[in-house]
């Protein structure tokens, strides 16, 4: 293969230039440790192409450099004015800064980005505005686009939500399978109406009683309780397979000291501190009997003297330790065996 046909001489003129090779521009622009960082976020596949076209890169004019340069701000630049408020929006402020016809070249580079989603914009909404968004759709509308949230975004949205719909939708989250292209179509108008950008038209596998699971687990103890209570009136064994998918705090009571010891290891001690300010006495005896001595004074002294906390601290420092046993489960560092006809523990 001749050599003009990776980069020409002609490079100057940076749209006879590949994605790849701009891309190969860019990181070559900059420093070692940032651009082996951006490598980290690749696939291997793209690794191989833009280390290639590295490799071939010589002489090429500085002015070309910052030209790709400038072109990769103005589409992240772009891209933030579109999350922040729609096309029409980032349109109207490119407008202002390069002229109309400067602004719609980007705007239509932005518009072919498949990393720029409807759900990038939902993701960064508080949950009153997605309510308020999402209310007046159908149920399983609201579940397939919740799906594609976090669980703690899930959580704080289905708080919002009232009565019987918060329960309809989260039985429906815990139902979901494989979306249609015809179904991703359907809700494609919705999500369309924050970013005007369409998703991907592969069949995928959204939500399920895991995706619940894991969004009770970060709500508080009586809603996850009222929500379960409802699904399991209306199906009984999806009920059963989101509580053995559940973990509460609580459950660390029925861990093996060998495993409890392995997850002190992992969690912040501040964390640990929170979490146990409203436990039981069993519970906590049960922690302080897997530290050392001298750990186990600390910690109690640090609850003798903690003051006041919001309860929804208590319940996130819980959270983050819950995530970290369940890391350490499916990594098989520890086994959970709590289906042995446990109660729950509300505090």
């Amino acid at each position: 293969m001749k050599a003009e046909t990776t980069l020409p001489e002609r490079i100057d003129r940076t749209t006879e230039i590949t994605g790849v090779q701009k891309a190969a521009l860019l990181l070559i622009a900059l420093n070692i440790e940032t651009a082996a960082s951006v490598f980290k976020y690749l696939d291997p596949e793209q690794v191989e192409k833009i280390s290639a076209e590295i490799t071939r890169v010589k002489n090429i004019p500085s002015s070309t450099i910052d030209t790709v340069m400038q072109d990769f701000y103005d589409m992240v630049t772009a891209r933030e004015y579109v999350l922040e408020g729609g096309l029409e929006y980032a349109q109207a402020v490119l407008e202002k800064s390069f002229g109309s016809t400067k602004a719609f070249e980007i705007i239509e580079k932005v518009k072919t980005l498949t990393t720029l989603r409807g759900f990038d914009v939902l993701k960064k909404a508080e949950s009153t505005q997605l309510v308020n968004f999402l209310i007046k759709e159908h149920p399983q509308t609201i579940a397939l686009i919740l799906s594609h949230l976090s669980p703690e975004q899930t959580a704080e949205t289905l708080k919002e939500l009232a009565e019987p719909l918060r329960s309809d939708v989260a039985y429906r989250i815990a139902t979901l399978g494989k979306v249609s292209p015809v179904t991703l179509k359907q809700i494609e108008h919705v999500v369309d109406e924050m970013a005007g950008t369409s998703m991907s038209q592969a069949i995928s596998k959204v939500g399920g009683t895991k995706s619940l699971a894991a969004i009770l687990n970060r709500l508080n103890v009586n809603l996850s309780k009222e929500i379960l209570e409802k699904i399991d009136t209306k199906d009984s064994e999806v009920a059963i397979e989101i509580k053995l998918l559940m973990f509460l705090f609580e459950d660390i009571i029925a861990i093996q000291d060998k495993d409890i010891q392995k997850i002190l290891k992992e969690v912040d001690r501040k964390d640990l501190a929170l979490a146990l300010k409203v436990a039981d006495e069993k519970l906590r005896n049960k922690i302080f009997a897997n530290m050392s001595e001298r750990a186990a004074e600390l910690l109690k002294e640090e609850l003798q003297y903690m003051g006041m906390v919001k309860l929804k601290e208590v319940e996130t420092a819980q959270g983050r330790i819950i995530d970290v046993v369940k890391s350490l489960e499916e990594t098989g560092e520890i086994s959970l065996n709590l289906t042995g006809g446990k109660e729950d523990v509300y505090v």
